[in-house]
């Protein structure tokens, strides 16, 4: 009490006898301790029982008494209460968080799954699945998953990529619907060969330009560029580009930057759809039809052609060679797990050919005896390597260890100034699952997660292999026969043309 007297501010003091000091501590003995401090005045001095009677006090005053009481007995508890120690707060705190750390929290205090533990915001992937259009499968979440292929080689980590994609689920807003349909059909091998996928792209370019409407405050040359970026993205990522494809795109990007941005849009339109027409009709079907010619013009009576897979060229132009009335046999060599020189003995068969169909397996004795080979191709590297269907360079170097000419039919749209060692560095790796093992049904869910999900087995499913040019005899194209060596300069012809 002595302490908060001491602090009363603008209180007088006044000479007191004795007597009077000892009636004042009297007064403070004798005075309860809820008895209410008057602010005014004797400010902190507790007010006489009998006072309150006289005076009226108001609601206002008496919440700035009980205010000012508290004050002050927090005042005089921290007076007297010493202030703790650091080891004392250090001790607190760990005894605090080992409790925290022991007790398993409520079930009040259990944020919901997917939810934030402080905001209590859901997060992406809590919130409800976006509504699908009719038809349209939803992708499968990473939980529910179902197992894509078998375990990845180290050595060829480097091709296996982005799996491909299988729906349209997830494709932007801006691709084209005839887009949507050719990646899928690309990717399931409904659309299968270099040239078919080239023109089918091609053409599936011209309804996409027909459709586009160029923005206010753009030009044509540069956003539709932008555009068509995004439909070849779309293409990219239900199976790799071709060769042929990656020319033919190339080409009809310097196309669209030519055009003069003053150019009225239907105009551009016209002008674009009419130069891929010509592009078609100039590089494919006329320059194939060039090759056949050059090519059945080697094919004699009696010959054994033998073939491998399945080539638009080298059907062509053995039906251009029996169109001309020469008598020859056919021996097609296949492989799994695509099988396309199945289709081509077929057609051959329904032509009149008389055509032998054989596995690799029986390669060594399907070669004896044939007097030519001839081979398709995806592409002609600049270092005159063939890269074509795995298991071509099987068929050509088994002719050459029996001296029989390997002749390569081949468009210049094809030939690339890439230069390739082995089939390892570049190539394209299809999708695991593909590989079917006898006496298994891939289609059924308990055959299949018995060998595809066993941890030690590895699967290994290349598109495509390098043939080196010395098993080469001659490649016939558009611009004529030539050896190996002499690619990079077609390359070049039709390049500039």
């Amino acid at each position: 009490m002595v302490s908060i007297l001491d602090d009363i501010e603008g209180a007088p003091k006044e000479p007191t006898t004795n007597g009077q000091e000892r009636e004042l501590r009297a007064t403070e003995t004798q005075t309860p301790s809820n008895a209410p401090i008057i602010p005014s005045g004797n400010k902190g001095i507790p007010a006489k029982p009998g006072a309150q009677k006289d005076e009226k006090i108001s609601g206002a005053e008496l919440k700035k008494r009980a205010k000012a009481g508290k004050a002050a007995k927090r005042a005089q508890s921290k007076l007297e209460q010493p202030p703790p120690s650091k080891d004392a707060t250090k001790n607190a705190k760990s005894e605090n968080r080992s409790q925290r750390d022991t007790i398993p929290p409520s079930p009040q205090q259990v944020p919901p799954k997917g939810q934030h533990s402080k905001t209590g915001s859901a997060s992406a992937t809590s919130q409800k699945p976006l509504q699908l259009r009719p038809g349209q499968q939803q992708a499968p979440t990473a939980e529910h998953e179902p197992k894509t292929g078998l375990q990845k080689l180290a050595f060829v980590n480097h091709l296996y990529g982005i799996p491909r994609r299988t729906s349209i689920a997830g494709a932007g807003k801006d691709v084209h619907p005839s887009i949507l349909a050719l990646g899928l059909q690309m990717g399931s091998y409904i659309i299968c060969g270099s040239n078919a996928r080239c023109v089918s792209t091609l053409l599936v370019f011209k309804r996409v330009i027909d459709a586009y409407t160029t923005p206010p405050n753009n030009s044509l040359p540069r956003d539709l560029t932008l555009h068509l970026s995004a439909q070849i993205d779309y293409l990219k990522s239900c199976r790799p580009l071709s060769t042929s494809m990656g020319n033919a795109i190339r080409w009809l990007k310097l196309t669209i930057s030519t055009i003069d941005p003053d150019t009225p849009e239907h105009q551009a339109k016209t002008k674009l759809s009419s130069a891929i027409d010509n592009f078609i009709r100039e590089r494919i079907t006329v320059a194939g039809q060039v090759i056949a010619g050059s090519a059945s013009s080697r094919i004699q009576d009696g010959d054994i052609i033998v073939t491998f897979a399945k080539s638009s060229i080298v059907e062509r132009t053995l039906a251009e060679a029996h169109r001309q009335g020469k008598s020859f046999q056919v021996r097609v060599v296949d492989s799994d797990p695509l099988s396309e020189g199945r289709n081509l003995a077929i057609a051959l068969a329904n032509l009149g050919l008389r055509v032998q169909y054989a596995s690799t397996h029986t390669l060594s004795h399907t070669v004896q005896g044939a007097t030519k080979v001839f081979l398709g191709a995806h592409a002609m590297m600049s270092n005159g390597r063939l890269y074509s269907r795995l298991g071509t360079a099987l068929v050509a170097m088994a002719a050459k260890d029996i001296d029989i000419p390997v002749i390569v039919l081949c468009e210049s749209i094809k030939f690339t100034d890439r230069v390739a060692l082995d089939s390892i560095a570049t190539n394209e790796m299809a999708p695991s699952h593909e590989l079917g093992f006898h006496g298994t049904d891939v289609n059924k869910p308990g055959d299949e997660d018995d060998w595809r999900g066993a941890s030690n087995l590895m699967g290994l499913n290349l598109m495509y292999d390098l043939t080196p040019a010395e098993y080469i005899h001659m490649i016939i194209t558009e611009y004529g026969s030539l050896p190996p060596s002499s690619v990079p300069v077609v390359q070049r012809l039709s390049t500039n043309t």
